[in-house]
């Protein structure tokens, strides 16, 4: 078990690392089995953390971003939390005035999260295969660069799909509507 977390440890890194000696603009610390991002990442990065216009922390076990992540990040452009058991994100995240596309697929949200209608330059929102069941269509349809939400594999109801047509001028992805079974 130590030499397994040691080895993780090690991984982590040598992306941080190469990401700061080769001033890369992003920092993909995807499978790593992180259960928080490590603190110590802000030391080490703390030089070209304005240059880092992308992160993926996509299949980790991350329970919450903190807001010391959003602030010193500040420079997003796109975020690929994916697969990991997130369900809210800090208010801070409409603090990211940079930020094109964020992947939040495959977590825990029972609920749309409210902070990213107020990231006004999203083009891109991915949040299949969560527990979504309502989506404030009134926010989305404010949001003027948004082009794509996916909502795929979410138990969004029916009045989701009525409401959201008229109002909205991007893409949105649905699973197909299942039958209503017969009594």
């Amino acid at each position: 078990m130590q030499k397994r977390m040691g080895e993780a440890v090690a991984r982590v890194a040598r992306k941080v690392n190469d990401t700061v000696e080769n001033k890369t603009d992003s920092l993909d610390l995807a499978n790593c089995k992180l259960m928080t991002f490590p603190i110590g990442i802000y030391k080490a990065m703390r030089s070209v953390t304005e240059g880092i216009h992308c992160i993926s922390l996509a299949n980790n076990e991350l329970k919450s971003i903190t807001n010391r992540f959003v602030t010193t990040f500040n420079q997003l452009r796109e975020l690929n939390l994916a697969g990991n058991y997130l369900h809210h994100l800090p208010e801070e995240i409409s603090s990211l005035l940079h930020l094109r596309a964020i992947n939040l697929s495959r977590n825990r949200f029972r609920h749309f999260p409210e902070p990213l209608a107020a990231v006004t330059t999203l083009e891109t929102i991915d949040l299949e295969e969560n527990e979504i069941r309502e989506v404030p269509t009134e926010k989305l349809a404010s949001m003027a660069s948004l082009r794509s939400l996916n909502l795929r594999a979410n138990p969004v109801g029916p009045e989701v799909r009525l409401l959201v047509r008229p109002l909205v001028s991007f893409d949105l992805l649905l699973s197909p509507e299942k039958p209503i079974p017969k009594a």
